[in-house]
């Protein structure tokens, strides 16, 4: 729960009635769209603050300008090895971390 405007509202609540409860169809298809969101705009707000083209992201990670613009207008989502790429070539970095208590 979060207040809002002086009132608590409940996003689960929220989502439960846009998308369907947690494990339906449409929920993780809700879930899916959001995570690649995210991603698009993880490389293009990165992208942005490296001060670089996406042509000459296109360049450190061997393809095309056309594809970096895909990704960031989330037309496609990059694999899972060329999304460590790009972000690496953005100078970031990825960790994978267990959870406390594991």
């Amino acid at each position: 729960m979060q207040a809002n405007n002086n009132q608590l509202v409940d996003y689960d609540a929220v989502l439960d009635s846009q998308y369907g409860k947690e494990g339906t169809v449409e929920r993780e298809k809700f879930r899916e769209e959001a995570l690649e969101f995210c991603t698009s705009l993880l490389i293009y707000q990165s992208r942005k603050e490296a001060h670089i083209t996406q042509q000459e992201l296109a360049n450190r990670t061997g393809t095309s300008k056309s594809y970096i613009s895909r990704v960031e207008n989330g037309l496609i989502e990059p694999s899972a090895g060329m999304f460590l790429k790009i972000i690496s070539s953005l100078g970031l970095r990825f960790d994978i971390v267990k959870p406390l208590g594991y």
